[in-house]
């Protein structure tokens, strides 16, 4: 079975047993929607969001890192529409009561239980609470279902800070809270989840060239986490379904093990945020250019980047299932960069201290250079090498009796199982980890 085929049943299993991902409150029966990552799950996804700021952030001079408040001023998320406009189509079953999203269905009937569904009312997805001791209608706030206006209500201060010229952006990876109806598909349809994203201040003369400029560099981010072209689909959105702030939005589709589904977007937001939030707030969000004096409002494209969802993707596209030395296995082939484990350092046998403390001595020194190395002695040496194939490490390391006669160790390699003898000193220009 090769990745493509990996089911959405495999990948949760394995999540849970290699301790990637599990579900949020699994000892109280878990909250739909919620997940909680592992000790696994966490480096891989933060080896992907350092990928992403490593690429679209530190390497570029014309992006400006943010982290901006989850609690915001009301008077944001009224100004941006979405006190009024971020909602979704909900119906109730008229026999078992339960809810969903219209747009899910197919066709009028509830897919539990075959009952009718009755007509659709707006539902907004918006998290309410309430700031402060009182709970009245001049406390409520919102959990923030988006980064962008973070960015936006930020804007003045960054062109004052730092006078940057444009196109510039702000940029963040962040947590959001929406109250889907019905969250499904393992972590695809959350409640709580990150979006890694910018926003790309220019001149709306500049935005159709920008745009393709930044659909491109989208589809080079795709091939650095190992994505093959046909894995990709770029959907165009039509203009009777584009966002309230949207002119023109393309939506990136990744094969996932239930249906190739949104990863990613590219949005024209025109300079629909700043002149809204310029009139509601009364301070001046134009921008001048320093050159002419020239004085306007910047228009802005928007590359967003789900993260949750890119862990999955990443998982899914690394999935295998293959036979290896007459027996079949469970593979996970990660680029190395991405991997979360990158070498396991093994002795032979745990009873013989002499290979352990040799053994000890190379995991210390690799540790120190290549930081997700891991010490493994659990098992014989075939149950290791399937349980780190499991997880997705690149190289296994093994100190046996030949390493304390010509301080050789045997190095494996994940993909082809092939082993080499490798000196001590050698080792670091032999593992190739991106």
């Amino acid at each position: 079975m090769t990745s493509e085929k990996a089911t959405l049943d495999h990948i949760v299993s394995l999540a849970k047993r290699r301790g990637f991902i599990y579900q949020g409150s699994d000892i109280y029966g878990g909250l739909a929607g919620t997940w909680d990552y592992g000790p696994l799950g966490v480096a891989l996804k933060k080896n992907i969001e350092s990928l992403w700021w490593r690429m679209f952030v530190e390497s570029r001079e014309d992006m400006y890192p943010i982290d901006s408040a989850i609690l915001m001023n009301p008077k944001v998320w009224e100004a941006s529409g979405h006190t009024s406009g971020f909602s979704d189509p909900l119906v109730e079953c008229e026999k078992c009561k339960r809810r969903f999203r219209e747009d899910h269905l197919e066709k009028a009937v509830c897919p539990e239980c075959g009952g009718m569904v009755g007509n659709a009312r707006q539902f907004n997805m918006m998290f309410k609470t309430h700031v402060g001791a009182m709970e009245d209608e001049s406390s409520i706030s919102y959990l923030r279902p988006e980064t962008a206006q973070g960015m936006f209500v930020n804007f003045k201060n960054i062109v004052d800070s730092f006078h940057p010229k444009l196109p510039f952006g702000l940029a963040q990876v962040g947590r959001n809270f929406r109250n889907e109806i019905a969250p499904r598909d393992f972590i695809f349809r959350v409640r709580e989840l990150e979006i890694m994203e910018f926003e790309y201040f220019l001149r709306e003369s500049d935005w159709e060239a920008q745009f393709e400029y930044w659909r491109l560099q989208m589809k080079v981010w795709f091939h650095a986490l190992g994505f093959q072209q046909e894995d990709i689909r770029e959907v165009e959105i039509p203009p009777g379904e584009l966002a309230h702030y949207s002119k023109r939005t393309i939506d990136f589709h990744f094969r996932f093990p239930h249906r190739f589904d949104e990863i990613a977007g590219l949005a024209y937001r025109t300079d629909f945020d700043l002149k809204n939030h310029m009139e509601q707030s009364g301070v001046d969000l134009s921008y001048t250019d320093p050159a002419t004096g020239e004085k306007f409002i910047p228009h802005v494209l928007e590359p967003t980047f789900g993260l949750g969802r890119h862990v999955l993707a990443v998982i899914s596209n690394a999935y295998t299932e293959d036979e290896l030395g007459g027996e079949k296995r469970v593979v996970l082939k990660f680029p190395p960069s991405l991997a979360p484990v990158k070498v396991a350092v093994f002795p032979l046998l745990r009873n013989k201290p002499e290979l352990v403390a040799k053994a000890r001595m190379v995991y210390e020194s690799l540790k120190k250079e290549i930081s997700q190395t891991v010490w493994d002695d659990n098992g014989n040496i075939g149950k290791r090498y399937r349980r780190q194939d499991e997880i997705g490490t690149p190289y296994c390391v093994t100190i046996d009796f030949d390493t304390l006669e010509d301080d050789t160790v045997t190095v494996r390699n994940r993909d082809t199982g092939t082993q080499a003898r490798v000196a001590i000193h050698e080792l670091l220009k032999h593992l190739k980890l991106g």
